[in-house]
C-alpha cells in the first residue's frame, strides 16, 4: 500500500518516520518547500529526541521520501494520512482551514479509490464533513472511505509513544477501510479500539480533557496544601498509589501548556456550547490553569512588594522538557509580567531561546548556561524541569545569586536541601523555606 502523510509538523513527521521504520513506503508531503528541502537532507525542522536519526535511517533505506509536489504525493496513494494543524480560533473553536485546503487538493489529484485518515485533532463530525468535501469533487467512480485515527503522542517521548502506546483508535463507518488501517499498524503489536467515526473523534478530546482535569485538580489541592501546612509531594503520592486513580499527571506545578491540552479543552468546551451544553468542569479546568500559570509571579510580588529594578532569572522556557515548544508556555506570561513590573530579565533554556528571542528581542537577556543566568540575580524562577536545571547544585545557586531566592514552579529540589544551603525557596504545594 502506498501511503502519503499530509503535513510535516510534529504529528505528521513522527507518524511518517515510525511507519517507514516498520517497513511501509511513505511519502511525506508539505507545501513548505524549504522544510521539504531540509527533510530530504535528513534534517528535522522540529526538536524531538531520536527523530533525526530515525528520519535519516529510513531515507537511507529508501522507505521515506519528502515532497512538495501534490501530484507526486497523491496520484498513486492508496491511503492518505492528514496531519495538518487545527489551531484555535479566537472563540476557542478549531480552525479547520488547513484541513479543508488539504482535502480540496487531495480531491484534485487522486485517481483511484482512497482511504483518507485524519490524524489531526478535530471536532466531532469533521471526518464526515471532509469526506463529503472530497467525494463531491472527484469522479463518481472513485470511492472515498474516511477513517478517524487520533494520535496520543507526548512531545519529548513521541517515538516511544508511537511504538509503545496504550492503544490505536480506528474509527470508521467502513469495516473494510478500518481493517486496512489495522493492517498498516499490525507491526506495532498494540491493542486496537475500533469504533464509529464520531466516537473516535470524541475519544481524543475526552482523553486530553481528562488529563488536563487531573493536572488542574492536583494544582488546586497543592494550593490548598500551602494554606493548611500539608506537603503536595506526600499527598499526590498517597493519592496516586490508589490504582483507581494512578500516579500519572498528579505532579503539581504551574499548569499545562503546549499545542494540545489548551487547544483541545477550549475546542471541546466550544463544541459543548454549540450543542447547548454547559460543561462546568471543563470551564473550571480552563480557569484554574489560567491562574496557575501566573502563580509564581504573584508569589514573588507578595514577597517583594514590587519587582521594579530587580535582576530576575528565568530558567526553562518550554512548556515541558525535551521539546522546543513554547506554545502556551507559562514562561512567556511570566516574562511579560516581570517586564511590566520593571524587572530586568535574563533567561536560559537549552533549546528554546531562539524562539523566545523572536518574541522579546533585546527586551531581555539570554545566557549560555543556567550558571551564567543566575550570576548576580536577585530572584530566580524555575519554569521547566530540564535535567540540567534539576541538577543545578544549590550551593552554586547560593554563591552565584546576589540574593538566593528561588521560586520553583516544578518542585525540582528537596526542601531539606534548600534549608541546608540557606536558600529562600518557594515551591508549589509545599512549605516555604525562609
Amino acid at each position: 500500500m502506498n501511503i502519503t502523510i499530509t503535513g510535516t509538523g510534529y504529528v505528521g513527521l513522527v507518524t511518517g518516520a515510525c511507519l517507514s521504520e516498520v517497513g511501509h513506503q511513505i511519502i511525506c508531503y508539505d507545501i513548505d518547500e524549504e522544510k521539504i528541502s531540509l527533510l530530504n537532507q535528513g534534517i528535522s525542522p522540529i526538536y524531538e529526541p531520536g527523530l533525526d536519526e530515525l528520519i535519516q535511517r529510513n531515507i537511507d533505506h529508501g522507505r521515506l521520501t519528502f515532497s512538495s509536489s501534490a501530484e507526486e504525493a497523491y496520484s498513486n496513494a492508496n491511503c492518505i494520512f492528514i496531519a495538518v494543524g487545527t489551531p484555535a480560533n479566537k472563540d476557542g473553536s478549531a480552525n479547520l482551514s488547513f484541513l479543508e485546503e488539504a482535502a480540496i487538493q487531495i480531491a484534485e489529484y487522486i485517481n483511484e479509490d482512497t482511504i483518507v485518515v485524519i490524524k489531526s485533532t478535530v471536532p466531532v463530525g469533521t471526518n464526515e464533513r471532509i469526506g463529503r468535501l472530497i467525494q463531491e469533487r472527484v469522479s463518481p467512480h472513485i470511492q472515498i472511505d474516511m477513517v478517524s485515527n487520533p494520535e496520543f503522542l507526548r512531545e519529548g517521548t513521541a517515538i516511544h509513544d508511537t511504538f509503545h502506546g496504550d492503544r490505536i483508535v480506528i474509527g470508521s463507518n467502513s469495516s473494510e477501510a478500518a481493517k486496512k488501517i489495522e493492517e498498516i499498524y499490525t507491526p506495532f503489536h498494540l491493542p486496537f479500539v475500533q469504533t464509529d467515526i464520531r466516537s473516535a473523534e470524541m475519544i481524543k478530546y475526552a482523553s486530553n480533557s481528562f488529563l488536563a482535569l487531573k493536572i488542574s485538580f492536583i494544582n488546586e489541592i497543592a494550593n490548598l496544601c500551602e494554606r493548611i501546612g500539608a506537603n503536595i509531594d506526600h499527598v499526590s503520592t498517597g493519592v496516586g498509589l490508589d490504582k483507581r486513580i494512578g500516579i500519572n499527571f498528579l505532579k503539581a506545578g504551574i499548569g499545562f501548556g503546549g499545542s494540545c491540552f489548551p487547544k483541545d479543552i477550549h475546542a471541546l468546551n466550544h463544541l459543548a456550547k454549540e450543542f447547548d451544553y454547559d460543561f462546568k468542569i471543563l470551564q473550571s479546568v480552563i480557569d484554574v490553569n489560567r491562574m496557575q500559570k501566573e502563580l509564581l509571579f504573584y508569589k514573588a510580588k507578595e514577597h517583594f512588594g514590587s519587582l521594579a529594578g530587580k535582576k530576575a532569572t528565568v530558567l526553562g522556557l518550554t512548556f515541558k522538557p525535551n521539546t522546543d515548544d513554547i506554545r502556551e508556555a507559562a514562561s512567556l506570561q511570566l516574562i511579560q509580567n516581570l517586564l511590566l513590573d520593571g524587572a530586568s530579565v535574563t533567561v536560559y533554556d537549552p533549546i528554546a531561546m531562539p524562539k523566545v528571542e523572536k518574541l522579546f528581542g533585546d527586551k531581555i537577556s539570554y545566557a549560555v548556561s543556567s550558571e551564567e543566568a543566575l550570576h548576580g540575580s536577585e530572584v530566580g524562577f524555575i519554569l521547566t524541569e530540564w535535567d540540567e536545571i534539576k541538577n543545578i547544585k544549590l550551593q552554586d545557586i547560593k554563591e552565584k545569586m546576589t540574593v538566593p531566592i528561588i521560586f520553583d514552579g516544578r518542585n525540582c529540589f528537596k526542601l531539606e536541601e534548600a534549608q541546608k544551603y540557606g536558600i529562600q525557596y518557594y515551591s508549589i504545594g509545599r512549605p516555604t523555606i525562609n
